[in-house]
């Protein structure tokens, strides 16, 4: 006669799916790209420019938030206002730094305009 026996599989751990989140290194890297393509002769001083910049506003954080509304990494007041840029720009660190490096384009033409403009009024 056939008796069936009971073998316990052994157990093996699932496994630990990670998501891919866009972190400040990947931000900091897009930033550095686009920066590089819009000033190349000058990239350099124009990163350490941005970097300053958004180390002050934000330290790169996208859900940074101050009391006047302004958020994210460059600190957009409203921070929908980068939904321009796409929806996902309240947890998209990459949206932000788009919507960011445009807006300082267009408002001082370069990120040494708006650091020294930080400079002068403590804004930007």
């Amino acid at each position: 006669m056939f008796y069936p026996v009971f073998v316990p599989h052994a157990v093996t751990p699932k496994p630990v799916v990670q998501h891919a989140k866009p972190h400040k290194q990947t931000a900091r890297q897009y930033a550095s790209s686009r920066v590089s393509r819009a000033w190349p002769a000058s990239r350099v001083a124009q990163e350490r420019c941005l970097v300053k910049l958004w180390n002050q506003e934000s330290h790169w954080n996208p859900h940074a938030g101050n009391a006047s509304g302004a958020y994210g990494i460059p600190q957009a007041l409203p921070g929908n206002k980068m939904a321009k840029a796409g929806k996902d720009w309240k947890h998209n660190p990459i949206t932000q730094v788009r919507w960011g490096i445009s807006y300082i384009i267009s408002r001082y033409g370069s990120p040494c305009g708006a650091w020294t403009h930080e400079e002068n009024y403590g804004w930007y």
